[in-house]
């Protein structure tokens, strides 16, 4: 079956070795990693969200679609996997028709949750989650598109008292329900991110690092890791630096947050010569 370029590209990608996919929050920041060589990239929910004034898991359904598909035209020629949340719906005919809905914006990979984003019930129960990933893989199916499912499993990040097994349970259903990727963010040593890849079989596994864990790229490949993406980290760093500049003016009166400004550049020359080279 012919796939777009960009659905082959991210296939290739997965097939062997290992990639590093950031997530850019807008336009810019898209722009600035495709001219870092990164080979695909991924949205942020909570990046995105934030630029929008809004907490993560706040953001309605058709302004993600509007940011994704923005994201598509900013960098037309780099797969985006999309941060898609739990699909928008409970319901695995929700999350089906959701799905499509998020194969059109032109993306090349989505991603699904099993966090419900109620705090007195966080998890899917388990039948139900699967149930979910099926769908989302029927979806994709019917659309003839080749968009790469990544399935994940969020036990880690909704404090479920048994992260790791529950995650490992799940993952090896989702990888059997139809999943292309598994997903499991939260783990941060050497034996939770093998187990989680042993978890998966024969299928990829994309690996979270939101921090500086002690493990470098090839420390996280060496483990079996096909994917490693930074979630919302790089939005979160430049949150982290603005938040601190206005904290010592408000508080101090100082500007000693600006000291490790340099000039625009390289952001001025970079921007100019990239609009030039698309426009």
């Amino acid at each position: 079956m012919s796939y777009s370029s960009q659905v082959e590209t991210f296939r290739a990608l997965h097939a062997a070795g290992y990639f590093v996919m950031p997530n850019p929050w807008d336009v810019g920041s898209a722009r600035w990693l495709r001219g870092q060589g990164f080979k695909a990239l991924a949205s942020t929910s909570a990046g995105f969200a934030f630029t929008q004034g809004r907490a993560d898991q706040d953001v309605p359904r058709d302004m993600m679609l509007a940011h994704l598909a923005e994201l598509v035209k900013a960098v037309p020629d780099l797969p985006i996997n999309a941060d898609f949340e739990n699909g928008y719906a409970d319901t695995p005919d929700g999350v089906a028709a959701n799905v499509k809905l998020c194969i059109a914006t032109g993306v090349a990979g989505l991603s699904i949750e099993d966090a419900t984003g109620r705090a007195d019930d966080p998890l899917y129960p388990f039948d139900l989650a699967v149930e979910r990933i099926k769908a989302a893989r029927k979806a994709i199916d019917e659309t003839g598109s080749g968009v790469m499912l990544t399935a994940r499993a969020e036990c880690f990040l909704t404090g479920h008292p048994d992260a790791l097994a529950e995650s490992a349970r799940r993952i090896e259903a989702y990888a059997q329900a139809g999943a292309d990727v598994l997903y499991a963010p939260g783990p941060k040593t050497r034996e939770q991110i093998a187990t989680i890849v042993g978890a998966a079989g024969s299928k990829p596994v994309n690996a979270l690092v939101f921090g500086d864990f002690g493990l470098s790229v090839s420390d996280i490949a060496a483990l079996g890791v096909r994917r490693i993406s930074i979630g919302g980290a790089l939005a979160r760093a430049a949150w982290a630096a603005f938040i601190e500049a206005t904290r010592l003016i408000s508080e101090q009166g100082s500007f000693a947050g600006f000291a490790g400004n340099g000039p625009s550049a390289p952001l001025n020359p970079f921007f100019t010569a990239d609009l030039k080279a698309r426009s």
